[in-house]
């Protein structure tokens, strides 16, 4: 954390059938039951790209190569109930070992863009499922285009 805000990361994971990775919060955290883009907390001794990582690993039981991340976008949000304002950064990935799994409660899936814009998310995550997919379309050619096959 640094002067009043927090740092997030998150994964936008795309399959090579073109389906999108989301991840439902448990029902006992803050947005409980919402469907999120997996990732956590820059601690205050990480680069981003290795938080993500890292947090992939203990979400999802997921290994991924953090220089081979793909920036797609950020999204920022004020503080509520008093909590500290947060910025979170999304890159895409579409190579990884190991076969995701809900590590940490809740569940995941598998979305086509569509599906995940019709999914309940918290409000950042909605910013960023639709710039995500607003480059996507864009450039056709873009890193998130790519067919996604795990290492």
């Amino acid at each position: 954390m640094s002067g009043g805000w927090i740092m997030v990361v998150a994964a936008a994971l795309q399959r090579a059938d073109g389906r999108w990775l989301m991840q439902q919060r448990p029902l006992q955290k803050h947005h409980g039951g919402l469907w999120e883009f997996p990732g956590g907390k820059v601690e205050s001794f990480e680069m981003p790209a290795g938080s993500l990582a890292r947090e992939l690993t203990e979400e999802l039981g997921i290994i991924c190569d953090a220089a081979a991340f793909a920036p797609a976008g950020f999204a920022e949000g004020a503080g509520g109930e008093g909590g500290p304002a947060i910025v979170i950064l999304l890159y895409t990935i579409s190579h990884w070992q190991g076969e995701p799994q809900a590590l940490e409660g809740g569940a995941i899936g598998w979305f086509t863009p569509a599906e995940v814009d019709a999914l309940a998310k918290p409000p950042l995550d909605v910013v960023l499922a639709e710039r995500l997919f607003q480059n996507c379309r864009a450039t056709p050619i873009a890193p998130c285009q790519a067919a996604a096959t795990p290492l």
